[in-house]
């Protein structure tokens, strides 16, 4: 059988447990070359993207979650690319909206403007910051859609629970 090649990238950075943190996973994406011509992941956004794969939270992430994690990013690589429509390197607040929109999410234009705010700078948002967000988003709506059993749209947290869903995500 032929190993799969993911392993190789992983397995360089993971050390005698085989899983890694996000300082290893930063390390581990900047080698891969994932990320292309944009800038490296940063630590904050390697920390939520095993945050939202963190199943056991330890923490970290083993070679299943890191494979899952390869596919979302290829998928939001070529979206970001896609969506990129002036080809600038950077989306900016109207190429993002038509991107979350394709992704299914319908956002009220206060919310969109509360997004583009928390992950732009100067009105662009980079790679790194789509894939933030992308992530922030995936994690909110998956814990928001357990909490809301009928699928009205609405759902009940009580504080903590809220905020164990807001830093986890």
């Amino acid at each position: 059988m032929q190993p799969d090649p993911l392993y190789g990238y992983f397995s360089s950075v993971a050390g005698q447990d085989q899983q890694i943190d996000a300082t290893e996973l930063q390390r581990c994406l900047t080698s891969s070359g994932i990320s292309g011509s944009y800038h490296p992941f940063s630590l904050e956004t390697c920390r939520i993207m095993i945050t939202m794969l963190d199943r056991d939270y330890s923490g970290k992430m083993g070679f299943a979650e890191f494979k899952e994690l390869w596919q979302a990013l290829n998928q939001w690589k070529t979206s970001f690319m896609q969506f990129d429509t002036d080809r600038s390197g950077t989306m900016e607040a109207h190429e993002l909206h038509v991107a979350l929109s394709a992704f299914g999410y319908r956002l009220s234009p206060n919310a969109l403007n509360i997004v583009v705010k928390r992950y732009s700078t100067n009105g662009r948002v980079t790679f790194d910051d789509f894939v933030s967000c992308c992530v922030r988003l995936r994690a909110l709506t998956d814990h928001f859609r357990r909490r809301d059993t009928a699928q009205t749209g609405h759902a009940n947290f009580q504080y903590d629970d809220f905020i164990q869903v807001a830093m986890n995500s």
